[in-house]
């Protein structure tokens, strides 16, 4: 039997990027609402198959994780950019920035722990360059990252003497359809050329999720080359 992945956000971007990467050692769950997305992507992969559920709804997300009883690896590439000032993001910002990229994150891996104890299986969590630094204009979004991060390091911790794998993938400017949405938050001009493409990423989880035993890989930070 092949080993078995969940990849959220796999519906577009860095998670469709990351299923294909994993698609040809793995069968994979693609995560995501989109389900014209995720079907069209699980046509193209053998073994792959959309696993379509709102991971902000707690019991949706109960009911979808309850039948999965063991799990190789866990991506968690769903997420949100929302940017702003301290002085002008209020209150529902902080809230869904963290409902989607902390908690979410967090409720779908306590669901899924049997699951990945019994495989002694491995997770990585998709964070961003703006969980380690904090930049002006980015304070909700870098402080649902930052919080992402120490979330991994706690189960890391927490999980080692289960045989549990976790890293955190921190990549600069990535080409995609987030990025573009960013970019025009910031005002600025989007130049795909200057950015990381998904499938640069997608080596990075792959290399995480295929490390030798005797290797943990904590933190994985990628830049676009020359920045």
């Amino acid at each position: 039997m092949r080993p078995l992945a969940l990849v959220t956000g796999a519906s577009r971007g860095i998670g469709a990027a990351v299923a294909r990467a994993l698609a040809p050692g793995h069968d994979v769950l693609l995560g995501g609402r989109d389900t014209a997305a995720l079907q069209a992507l699980a046509d193209e992969l053998p073994g792959a198959r959309p696993w379509p559920v709102e991971l902000t709804d707690g019991a949706a997300l109960a009911e979808a994780a309850g039948g999965i009883e063991r799990l190789d690896v866990l991506v968690h590439s769903a997420g949100i950019g929302l940017l702003g000032t301290v002085a002008e993001t209020p209150a529902t910002t902080w809230r869904r920035q963290f409902e989607i990229n902390v908690v979410a994150v967090a409720e779908l891996t306590r669901l899924l722990l049997p699951a990945l104890r019994a495989a002694g299986g491995r997770v990585v969590l998709l964070n961003s360059g703006a969980g380690l630094t904090a930049r002006a204009g980015w304070a909700s979004y870098a402080a649902s990252k930052f919080a992402l991060r120490a979330f991994a390091d706690a189960l890391r911790a927490e999980e080692a003497g289960n045989g549990v794998r976790v890293t955190s993938v921190h990549p600069g400017r990535v080409d995609t359809a987030m990025q573009r949405e960013v970019v025009t938050q910031e005002g600025g001009d989007y130049r795909p050329e200057s950015y990381l493409r998904p499938e640069s990423v997608a080596g990075a989880v792959l290399l995480a999720v295929t490390a030798p035993d005797d290797a943990a890989l904590t933190e994985l930070v990628l830049r676009p080359a020359g920045t």
